[in-house]
């Protein structure tokens, strides 16, 4: 029997039905502002939507929209079968833009950041385009009156938290896209070896890695996004030996400034205009886990730095990482 006819009638992966999805006519633009070729989607509304997009969705809390990489993320079954359901932008787009008032401008590609806030936090926050018939009618008792299923799931993730007001939410000016790629040496947890991975925080964020079974040298080539708000500190790494059967075990951590990077980028604006060159550099000290220093360099059009840092509160280990800023308005 052929591979062909072992896979008939066998269901669509996750990733192929995503796909298929996106590469629908009316999600070939983003669902706020009309930009083409989308890459990120709002995963419990079930939209796509663009990078600058993404930024202020993702400055609304995962409680309003939780934002994925359609290309990046790993995502889930009930993920993919939430945003099939709803059917892509133009049905979603049918409910929450139902009603926009007369002479309320509906941003473009190019429109500002504070242009496409004001837009977002309207139609998803605040509701204010949807259908009469849609709109909740009791935020204390969570009812809504809502009557189809897809309806009901776009709106689904405002029900206990629509109380919400602007003056809570963080606003963020980039994303940090992070390749963890090996570690080095790392600490012994277990009889002989370890069951190492890494959790990445900024601010409120935390992300991980996968763990890689019993290898002190473990080699990830992971990417992470993490959006970076308007006050932010230091990333902060932490290594964990995974435990089946007891709390996991730290294996060091570290701490990454972020100034040299954001700065850099910040102060030379729109990198695609440069060619390759150094802008910036992060410079080892006594009081930073840097083994050398760390340039930042524009190349291909994209700001990044590579660091090798040797991890703290651990008796060896050190970690490689490269950093890329992505901003969300040029």
């Amino acid at each position: 029997m052929s591979k062909h006819q072992l896979e008939v009638g066998r269901p669509a992966s996750g990733k192929r039905r995503l796909k298929d999805l996106l590469l629908q006519k009316d999600n070939r633009f983003c669902a706020d502002c009309g930009a083409p070729d989308p890459k990120w989607a709002s995963a419990n509304i079930g939209v796509f939507i663009c990078l600058k997009c993404c930024g202020v969705h993702r400055s609304l809390g995962t409680h309003i929209s939780k934002v994925l990489s359609v290309t990046l993320d790993d995502w889930s079954g009930d993920e993919i079968d939430a945003m099939v359901e709803v059917g892509g932008n133009s049905s979603a787009n049918a409910i929450n833009e139902a009603f926009i008032p007369e002479g309320y401008a509906k941003p473009g590609p190019d429109a500002s950041h504070d242009e496409r806030a004001q837009f977002i936090r309207a139609k998803y926050e605040l509701q204010e385009f949807l259908k009469p018939g849609l709109q909740i009618v009791s935020l204390q008792s969570g009812k809504s009156s809502l009557q189809s299923s897809s309806s009901r799931k776009i709106v689904d993730s405002f029900q206990s938290n629509s109380s919400h007001h602007s003056e809570g939410m963080v606003e963020f000016i980039g994303l940090l896209k992070v390749k963890v790629i090996k570690g080095t040496n790392l600490a012994i947890r277990d009889m002989m070896s370890s069951d190492p991975y890494v959790v990445l925080t900024l601010g409120q964020q935390t992300v991980r890695t996968t763990t890689i079974k019993s290898n002190l040298n473990p080699v990830w080539n992971e990417e992470q996004m993490l959006s970076v708000p308007h006050h932010y500190g230091p990333l902060k790494l932490q290594v964990f030996d995974h435990d089946t059967f007891s709390s996991d075990d730290i294996m060091g951590e570290a701490e990454v400034d972020l100034q040299p990077l954001i700065q850099s980028a910040m102060a030379f604006g729109d990198a695609g205009m440069f060619g390759s060159m150094q802008i910036g550099k992060w410079l080892k000290s006594h009081d930073n886990a840097l083994v050398n220093d760390s340039t930042v360099n524009i190349v291909d059009g994209r700001v990044k730095q590579e660091m090798s840092l040797k991890l703290q509160n651990v008796e060896s280990g050190g970690l490689d990482l490269e950093l890329e800023w992505m901003p969300l308005d040029q």
